[in-house]
């Protein structure tokens, strides 16, 4: 994968945590730190989630990913969910089967698991579950596939863009309590918010 080039290469989100209050400091530094267990995913499946984590955000970093994997894991045991549509299974049943017809389906297809294949085959795979034809068939009969492969890609997101180095990457200027944000008009910036290195 392509190594991250950002618009702020200097720009360090973490430079900024004093600003913040303790609490929020205390949640921030944690998602610095991964402890490599799992309450709801087995190692197999996190193998799995890790290889497809990575292709879904172009980013195989080991530290954000691996801090990716357990926030989706972390998601999936408390069973909270914003919204879901009718009939459609709760994450965590919707994960585990989807996880478990990825499997049987790779073994069966390539004598292989998920994250052992080529990169290439990883990204036929996936194209081919979000649009609703993954092989062999009868394998994905009891898993929605497109809404596997949306809420793969939104747990991921989700979590992605809450880790503070790729919060840094992006130029985000991390909680706005309790200092708040005062330039309010477009193309104005705070003084401490970051600044572009170069113009895309």
């Amino acid at each position: 994968m392509n190594p991250k080039i950002s618009r702020y290469p200097t720009y360090d989100i973490m430079s900024a945590q004093h600003e913040w209050d303790q609490n929020t400091r205390s949640i921030v530094n944690e998602r610095l730190h991964t402890g490599g267990d799992y309450s709801f995913l087995s190692v197999m499946e996190a193998e799995m989630l890790r290889a497809w984590c990575s292709f879904l955000m172009d980013d195989d970093r080991g530290e954000i990913i691996q801090f990716v994997i357990e926030h989706i894991d972390r998601t999936l045991s408390a069973g909270i969910e914003s919204e879901r549509k009718s009939g459609v299974p709760k994450a965590a049943v919707l994960i585990r089967a989807g996880m478990g017809a990825l499997d049987d389906a790779c073994q069966v297809l390539y004598t292989e698991r998920f994250f052992h294949l080529e990169a290439e085959r990883q990204q036929q795979v996936m194209t081919s579950v979000s649009e609703e034809d993954a092989l062999p068939h009868d394998m994905w009969k009891h898993v929605p596939q497109k809404v596997f492969f949306q809420k793969l890609l939104d747990l991921t997101t989700e979590a992605y863009y809450s880790h503070p180095r790729v919060w840094s990457e992006i130029g985000y200027g991390g909680p706005a309590y309790p200092r708040g944000y005062v330039r309010m008009h477009p193309g104005q910036l705070d003084p401490w918010e970051a600044k572009p290195k170069y113009e895309a």
